[in-house]
């Protein structure tokens, strides 16, 4: 299962390594990523329009491995339109599925003071949430809502006071609404879940994040699922046996961030489901 196609590198090379009677179901709610798989031919292959929270539909022990590269895409980034960067000027979109849901503009035109503040500091770790949050709203009562991620750059530019070296300051505020919008935590969350049950005894779980927040999510997972489960309340049961041993951490090498400065951040960790 490749859980996030994407525009399709890692089901390509899945594809390359995979056997005359294996199957890949690859998911992706991006019309445009639907668009480039429709461009495999390849009979073993099949892609879903869905959130990859919809692994669970799948049948039980189905799956010899599940592959999760979590995030925005670089062709999502660098198209203007979808919204997802401040460094071009476009619609402040960054909804993951543009044919369903709240776009970023449409939720900032109704969302009070509170929830807008709640929003960064909780999926941004921004520590000037509340500065952001009354420069989006006086803005809107002065001028209309923010409709442009430049507007947005901007606004949040005039209320960040510091920021880190070589940090933009719109960084953590265009990342919170990219991930409270399209629900990207929760969404692994449940895929991460529904994992467990499609995965067979010996199939390996791949999950590449690129930020602390979904990391520590994967990692908690892992580690919980990794060991033996004590009931309190029956002291001479049995454990729970452990779902999950975990076998790597990785980062990339000096040479993959030079040949590709944006997985300077990835950490890609691996666990194996166990025969329990």
């Amino acid at each position: 299962m490749d859980a996030t196609f994407g525009r399709g590198g890692h089901s390509r090379l899945i594809l390359s390594r995979l056997g005359p009677q294996g199957r890949l179901v690859a998911f992706d709610r991006d019309p445009d990523a639907i668009a480039e798989a429709s461009r495999i031919t390849d009979a073993r292959f099949s892609i879903r329009h869905e959130a990859f929270h919809h692994l669970c539909e799948l049948p039980a022990q189905s799956a010899a491995g599940v592959l999760m590269d979590l995030g925005v895409s670089s062709p999502q980034i660098d198209n203007p339109a979808r919204g997802f960067s401040f460094r071009f000027d476009g619609p402040l979109d960054m909804r993951m599925d543009t044919t369903r849901g709240e776009s970023v503009a449409q939720w900032l035109a109704t969302a009070d003071v509170q929830q807008i503040a709640e929003v960064i500091r909780d999926y941004g770790e921004e520590r000037f949430a509340v500065q952001i949050a009354k420069a989006i709203a006086a803005r809107r009562q002065e001028r209309g809502p923010v409709s442009t991620t430049t507007e947005l750059a901007q606004l949040v530019a005039g209320a960040v006071k510091t920021r880190e070296p070589g940090q933009d300051p719109a960084t953590r505020t265009f990342q919170a609404l990219r991930i409270f919008i399209n629900a990207e935590l929760e969404e692994l969350q449940q895929a991460l879940e529904a994992s467990l049950d499609v995965l067979q005894p010996g199939g390996r779980l791949v999950v590449i994040s690129f930020h602390s927040l979904e990391d520590r999510i994967v990692k908690q997972f892992i580690a919980a699922n990794s060991r033996e489960v004590f009931d309190r309340r029956a002291p001479f049961a049995a454990p729970k046996p452990m779902k999950l041993k975990a076998l790597d951490r990785i980062k990339p090498s000096a040479a993959e961030v030079a040949g590709n400065p944006r997985s300077r951040s990835a950490i890609m960790r691996v666990a194996e489901r166990t025969t329990a």
